[in-house]
């Protein structure tokens, strides 16, 4: 059963989340870059705002190949309780059909979990089945402490299950 991690990230929090979950999981990963500027407090402004209305955007590389891979891993930070919108486009260019999907979001405040609804309500119009999604806090988190929160969530929800 082969996994795949994709996920966007414009702290290095959710990179770091994904790069722990591959290789625990032993998944292969992609990361979505999105082309608009996003640094500057008038940028940040505008990319909640285009979270918020679930606005689409530029991205790098623009599709990614599901073919060899039965588990597909989307990863995101919340921006104004919603996915990004690198996220959000990534997820409507796959066909994931016959594909289990589990969903993780960053977060430094609340709204995770409105931010997971979202996504899960993608993925499954997208044709995936949902099997497992968590949101973690990331606020005031040392890269040693985000790293030993993401094992124990591995441990607790079981990942390995799903990967091997």
């Amino acid at each position: 059963m082969a996994t795949l991690i994709i996920y966007y990230s414009y702290s290095g929090k959710t990179e770091l989340i994904a790069k722990t979950l591959a290789v625990n999981l032993k998944t292969d990963m992609v990361k979505i870059r999105d082309l608009k500027k996003r640094s500057g407090v008038k940028n940040k402004l505008l990319a909640s705002i285009h979270a918020f209305m679930e606005n689409k955007t530029e991205i790098k590389p623009a599709k990614v190949d599901l073919t060899d891979y039965d588990t597909i891993i989307f990863g995101t930070p919340t921006w104004a309780g919603n996915p990004t919108p690198a996220i959000l486009t990534i997820i409507d260019r796959c066909n994931l059909t016959g594909k289990d999907v589990i969903l993780f979001a960053t977060m430094d405040n609340n709204y995770g979990d409105t931010n997971i609804e979202r996504l899960e309500e993608k993925a499954k119009m997208r044709g995936g089945r949902v099997i497992e999604s968590f949101a973690i806090s990331t606020k005031n988190k040392s890269p040693e402490r985000l790293i030993r929160d993401i094992e124990a969530i591995i441990e607790m929800k079981d990942l390995k299950m799903y990967t091997r």
